[in-house]
């Protein structure tokens, strides 16, 4: 019996890391909605600091942002500074490079959209 339960113990844990979300480092395709619901497009380039935190940069047209970024589950979200500005992004990890977000930055009302899409 104790041999069963440590068998199924290992397997309930194999099978939660395998369904565990991550994200890679690497440049993601960037497509998202302003706060007045224009579009905008660009790049951003994740670099990875430890298995949890990780550095971004975005460029969106002629616009550059830095960021810090946590990962907690299937949830990403990043701090980062848009001129005087501080925003915070919120993404959902849906898996094979796909990150499902919403933004909001310091002094302004509303929220954005953003999704990140890892290039192959």
């Amino acid at each position: 019996m104790k041999t069963f339960l440590a068998g199924a113990v290992l397997a309930l844990g194999l099978v939660s890391s395998a369904h565990a979300q991550t994200v890679s480092a690497g440049t993601y395709n960037v497509e998202g909605t302003n706060l007045d619901g224009s579009a905008y497009t660009g790049t951003a380039t994740i670099e990875l600091t430890s298995e949890t935190t990780c550095s971004i940069e975005w460029h969106t047209g002629s616009t550059t942002s830095n960021g810090i970024c946590m990962l907690y589950g299937d949830a990403f979200a990043a701090g980062y500074v848009l001129d005087d500005a501080v925003g915070l992004i919120v993404y959902h990890v849906k898996g094979d490079g796909v990150l499902e977000g919403a933004w909001t930055i310091s002094g302004k009302d509303g929220s954005g959209t953003e999704n990140l899409t890892l290039q192959q």
